[in-house]
């Protein structure tokens, strides 16, 4: 579903991205952790365009999304994003929301739009908020608006950037509930995310990185048991000690 082949991005001197190689299965869920500034975030950012690479090529399901021609407004309608800041309109309620973009892009009526995004709100538990606004919501609350709405466009993948670190410590299992749910779906998920625990659970594999590589690719199991790189194994201990 997604291949980088010898990915690298720069801001001016600082090498974020060097030579990442890697491949992502059609069903698969990965996680992708390491330490601050690790690359993490610049690397999810790249499968969606909202960061452009210096070199080498990513494709997603067989089209190299980062060529001459491409249509960035409707490569990023077909891939859902979650951000860490819930990104919601405030002047728009929950299900207006979820709405917009199919009635927008997709050229749905209003009326299926609206049965849509009552039945996605419904699927992360707030069918009851349609018509809050998201100033009036927690922050759990609004996350699992903002994944409904990446939902509504009914892409193949999901790209979540640290989703709960943003949120409060008791609101952060409602929204991995909703993930968790997603990966038992069978969605195509890339998450980047400091919660271990939903790593070992629901993630088929992780990558470690640092320093804008990847240092280790394995199983949770393999992983969280016997890491191989040192990194690894010190970006480990120093969790268990959190």
């Amino acid at each position: 579903m997604i291949v980088l082949d010898k990915v690298n991005k720069w801001y001016g001197a600082y090498h974020a991205l060097s030579d990442i190689s890697e491949q992502v299965a059609k069903n698969e869920v990965l996680v992708v952790c390491g330490p601050s500034g690790s690359g993490k975030s610049t690397l999810i950012r790249t499968l969606n365009r909202l960061e452009e690479i210096d070199g080498g090529r990513i494709a997603i399901d067989g089209r190299d999304i980062h060529a001459k021609g491409v249509d960035v407004n409707a490569l990023r309608a077909g891939i859902g994003f979650v951000f860490q800041s819930f990104n919601l309109f405030p002047h728009l309620t929950a299900l207006e929301n979820c709405m917009l973009a199919p009635v927008q892009l997709k050229r749905a009526t209003k009326a299926e739009a609206r049965e849509q995004a009552l039945a996605l709100l419904d699927r992360v538990g707030l069918a009851h908020k349609a018509d809050a606004y998201p100033g009036a919501l927690s922050g759990g609350q609004q996350q699992r608006v903002a994944i409904a709405r990446a939902l509504a466009m009914r892409p193949p993948i999901m790209l979540f950037d640290e989703p709960t670190s943003a949120l409060d410590p008791e609101m952060v299992g409602e929204v991995l509930q909703v993930m968790r749910s997603l990966a038992g779906e069978g969605m195509t998920m890339v998450c980047v995310t400091h919660e271990m625990g939903f790593a070992r659970e629901v993630a088929d594999r992780i990558w470690f990185m640092a320093e804008g590589k990847i240092l280790e690719q394995a199983t949770p199991e393999a992983f969280f048991t016997r890491p191989q790189h040192p990194r690894a194994q010190q970006f480990l201990a120093d969790r268990r000690r959190d």
